[in-house]
């Protein structure tokens, strides 16, 4: 009927792009059914058989005693000279071969864009399950083009966006720049998969650690936790499971050249890196780096620290707009209350965070 061989196109497509045999050919018989009723006839019950000797279309009737319908239904005696008609009987079903001799083009057009839907479905199905198992996963894309402040890159071949909200403030770039960040989401649209970046989240941080410390890629140091706000400030709390590494000096490196690495391409974001402790009150002290408190008190029964500074530490305890003690307790996942021990009753002193 047509060079277009579709009973091979068919077994290379489900070799190659993982598309179930059954699948495709329903697709294929749906849309030649509506191919042909659309050009050819629109009455009756339509049938499409696809095998190695190509396309045939069937009319498909019901055998009754008598027709009521004509479109879909026949008597025995209409059909007794018809050939394998022997062993019918009245309830079954007879098919009336009615393929038109112009059916091959429009039928050979119709395959080919029924295939190469489904060769469009199966690469967003493969592009979703390749990144849906990749969420936290550090990845590195080029710079293509700008959408109303959202970034969209390119990652191997995939195109991904690095919305302005897992931005880190105030940094830019340029086509054809280089950009490293996590995948954050994966989201199935009706355009295919959308791959979400981050460089604002915790991941992100945690990622660039685990590039850069090879303690980290040796698990002799481990990452407990991160608090962060992007391109302002962070604190990340590690431990070792060797005492003879000091997990704090694995990170920060000689003369700080590991977290200086880290600081740059989060730009220039401060990172305070502390002691990870099972104790809470001790953990909460090391995470108001670079405070030392004089006393800390742990009210487990409703997760409360209450924190005794010095009075000319207050200021710093807290931090500008309360951004040190608010980062301490999102790292620590206790409320922590801030007094100075001077005057522990001046409530203008003091600080609580939740």
């Amino acid at each position: 009927m047509t060079s277009f061989n579709i009973s091979q196109a068919i077994d290379e497509l489900q070799q190659q792009k993982h598309i179930p045999r059954e699948e495709l050919v329903s697709a294929l018989q749906m849309a030649l059914a509506s191919a042909y009723r659309k050009n050819f006839s629109d009455c009756g019950n339509i049938e499409v058989k696809i095998g190695d000797d190509g396309i045939k279309v069937y009319s498909v009737f019901s055998i009754v005693e008598a027709v009521e319908d004509a479109r879909i239904e026949v008597t025995l005696a209409a059909i007794e000279e018809e050939e394998n008609t022997e062993s019918l009987a009245v309830g079954d079903i007879y098919r009336e071969e009615v393929t038109p001799d112009s059916f091959g083009r429009i039928a050979a057009q119709t395959a080919k864009q029924v295939i190469m839907q489904k060769i469009r479905e199966a690469e967003r199905n493969m592009t979703y399950d390749a990144f849906v198992s990749e969420i936290d996963t550090l990845v590195v894309a080029q710079v293509q083009r700008f959408d109303r402040g959202d970034i969209i890159v390119n990652h191997m071949g995939v195109e991904m966006v690095l919305p302005v909200r897992e931005q880190i403030p105030g940094e830019r770039y340029r086509n054809g720049d280089m950009v490293k960040a996590v995948v954050a989401e994966v989201n199935r649209t009706a355009k295919g998969p959308q791959i979400i970046l981050s460089r604002a989240n915790h991941s992100f941080l945690t990622r660039l650690f685990e590039q850069e410390i090879p303690e980290i890629q040796d698990k002799l140091v481990f990452i407990k936790g991160v608090a962060r706000e992007p391109g302002i400030r962070a604190k990340v709390a590690v431990a070792s499971s060797d005492d003879n590494v000091d997990p704090i000096g694995a990170c920060v490196g000689m003369r700080g050249s590991r977290i200086q690495v880290i600081v740059n391409e989060v730009q220039g974001e401060k990172i305070d890196i502390i002691h990870w402790s099972e104790d809470v009150g001790r953990f909460v002290g090391a995470a108001l780096s670079p405070v030392k408190p004089v006393n800390i008190v742990y009210e487990e029964s409703i997760n409360k620290v209450t924190v005794h500074v010095p009075r000319n530490q207050l200021s710093l305890a807290i931090g500008r707009e309360g951004q040190n003690v608010r980062l301490a307790a999102k790292l620590t996942n206790v409320r922590i209350d801030i007094t100075s021990t001077e005057d522990n009753e001046d409530s203008g002193e003091g600080s609580s965070n939740d």
